[in-house]
């Protein structure tokens, strides 16, 4: 059996899938039917309010945007850690 250095070198090499959460919205499908080029939705964020950054659908950290060179990243404000025994 690996000892725990080793399980946890395993998992280094897992992909997943890393997603920035700007803001919800809730709208009817009519609303989104309706919507076209240009089109604003409103989300539930005021400016300058931390985006969530989700790991597979689960919150890991906040952050805010920023641009780097010509694309948008995120600065990671707070990540919440978990442990990796405790399951």
């Amino acid at each position: 059996m690996a000892d725990d250095g080793e399980e946890h070198k395993a998992l280094l090499d897992v992909p997943l899938e890393v997603t920035a959460v700007l803001g919800t919205a809730n709208m009817k499908v009519s609303q989104l039917l309706k919507m076209g080029r240009g089109a604003v939705v409103q989300l539930d964020r005021t400016v300058g309010e931390d985006i969530e950054v989700k790991a597979n659908g689960n919150l890991i950290a906040k952050g805010e945007v920023v641009v780097v060179e010509d694309h948008l990243a995120i600065t990671m404000t707070k990540i919440f850690k978990t442990s990796l025994s405790s399951r």
